[in-house]
């Protein structure tokens, strides 16, 4: 029931960081459709919205697993935060040469950085830290 447990707090962080960062960039390709062009690059200013975006996102669903974890939560964080480092970098070996280089190896570092301050947040206001 533990192992259970534990694998439902990371999905559900992870089910977070998905969700709010597809809402995002949903809401931005309609407010900037640049970014939906493949054959533009897109401007700093939207890139730089978009890497805050992901840290927003990778916090979403830190809290969320530091939220939902039973025992030591900082833990768990570790593991989504791992879990979302991979996923990014496998994202951002995709997007080579569509996005600028500054802006692919930012987001792989920017998004478990998030994830680890939205748990860290958490477990502050929990009284943990």
């Amino acid at each position: 029931m533990v192992m259970a447990h534990a694998f439902l707090a990371l999905l559900a962080g992870y089910a977070a960081v998905l969700v709010f960062d597809l809402g995002l960039r949903a809401l931005s390709m309609r407010m900037t459709p640049s970014l939906s062009r493949e054959s533009l690059r897109p401007s700093v200013a939207e890139c730089i919205v978009q890497l805050g975006g992901s840290f927003l996102a990778g916090s979403l669903g830190g809290y969320t697993t530091a939220f939902l974890a039973r025992g030591n939560s900082l833990i768990h964080v570790l593991v989504l935060a791992l879990v979302i480092l991979l996923m990014a970098a496998l994202g951002s070996m995709q997007e080579q040469g569509k996005r600028p280089i500054w802006f692919l190896l930012s987001q792989v570092a920017l998004a478990p950085i998030g994830v680890m301050a939205g748990g860290m947040m958490q477990l502050k206001m929990a009284g943990i830290l």
